[in-house]
């Protein structure tokens, strides 16, 4: 019998589309997204919630456009920021045209809630004359009546039927170019329905566990949810939805898709929870090294451990380790080796200088082997 190496995810086989300059399906990285609370009617105050988003890693942000002072700012956030922008349209099918001619790169928009077929017509000319893809989004708490009275409440089926009558009313125009997502605020209905919409369709799929609550609470459901179906292959872009600053959902997508191996951005830090063999201030450390290492991009490992029950080994698979010694002297490791010992006074500063000086060797690295032909780059070393 064969077993699957267990930390391998294969990946669901999905069409490609594109967000703007993002792709999304196909062997594509998968995306993290969030979306902006601001009015966006108010392009400044946008703007700037955007450009956050944008320092903290988005790939993608969603704005609401439910009235035409919205879709007229539009034109100036576009210009005004670099991430690809998805502009959420309800009901009104002229919101989707004047957001496609604003520049947004996406429509988030269910095509059978905005009218008659000339107007699903109108819409779909808009998107591919100016190069937008849209995005299909049905929710539990929000079905067609008629699937509601067919089923008797939100269950996964029902969710499935309305996506894929979405879905078909595109496909009868010959559009294409477009992602679907089935959210609900219960785990498992929409675990269950993703999983059904992945095997229904081949479509790009975007994750989330919509309205999954505040900053903690909803990070823990969402990835549970988002983690269920990314472990098993399904999902090509991700938002985890929070009562929240924007900017944790962008954390919190990040930290899922790195604690599975998906993405890798920035210092993953590796601590123990402290307990009286600590040496040094376990829980204060690494506080505030994840303040002060936030502005990292690069993908490295740092393990910060209070003692030396399993320090050296924790600090022999991290880029740089720290590991709690007696009288004051704490082990500093680097690529996984001891190399010299620091004092409790200076041990932040001195490991974020470390971490910082890493993090420039690999990019110096990365951009040598960038610049080297492509035959050169396979040789063995």
């Amino acid at each position: 019998m064969s077993i699957r190496p267990y930390r391998e995810i294969i990946r669901r086989k999905s069409r490609q589309i594109h967000v703007g300059d993002v792709p999304v399906g196909g062997d594509a990285p998968i995306s993290v997204q969030s979306m902006t609370n601001t009015l966006t009617s108010d392009a400044k105050a946008t703007i700037e919630q955007i450009h956050a988003l944008e320092e903290a890693g988005a790939d993608i942000v969603r704005v609401s456009c439910p009235d035409q002072e919205s879709t007229r700012a539009l034109k100036e956030i576009v210009l005004e920021t670099t991430v690809p922008i998805i502009a959420d349209i309800h009901f009104h099918y002229m919101r989707g045209i004047e957001a496609a001619e604003a520049g947004a790169a996406c429509l988030r928009i269910n095509p059978g809630n905005i009218g008659s077929a000339e107007r699903v017509r109108d819409v779909v000319k808009a998107a591919v004359d100016h190069n937008c893809s849209m995005r299909i989004g049905v929710n539990a708490g929000s079905l067609e009546r008629e699937l509601l009275e067919k089923y008797g409440e939100p269950c996964p089926e029902a969710m499935v039927e309305s996506a894929l009558n979405h879905a078909r009313i595109l496909e009868d125009n010959d559009f294409f170019n477009f992602k679907i997502s089935v959210k609900a605020s219960d785990v498992f209905l929409s675990v269950a329905a993703y999983q059904g919409l992945a095997d229904a369709c081949d479509y790009p799929l975007h994750l989330g566990i919509t309205e999954a609550g505040a900053l903690s609470a909803g990070t823990v459901k969402s990835s549970i949810g988002l983690g269920m179906l990314l472990w098993s292959g399904i999902g090509d872009t991700i938002r985890v939805s929070l009562s929240a600053d924007p900017v944790e959902e962008i954390k919190a997508g990040y930290e899922i898709l790195k604690s599975l191996g998906l993405r890798r951005r920035g210092v993953t830090i590796i601590s123990c929870p402290s307990c009286a063999r600590q040496a040094f201030p376990v829980i204060k450390t690494v506080e505030l090294l994840e303040e002060r290492l936030a502005h990292i991009q690069t993908p490295l490992t740092l393990s910060i451990i209070g003692c030396v029950v399993n320090g050296p080994g924790e600090a022999r698979e991290t880029d740089i380790g720290l590991t709690g010694g007696g009288k004051d002297n704490h082990m500093v490791y680097l690529s996984g080796l001891t190399d010299h010992k620091v004092n409790t006074p200076n041990m932040v500063d001195h490991i974020v200088e470390l971490v910082e000086a890493k993090a420039e060797e690999l990019e110096a690295a990365k951009d040598t082997l960038d610049d080297t032909p492509e035959h050169l780059q396979k040789q063995p070393a």
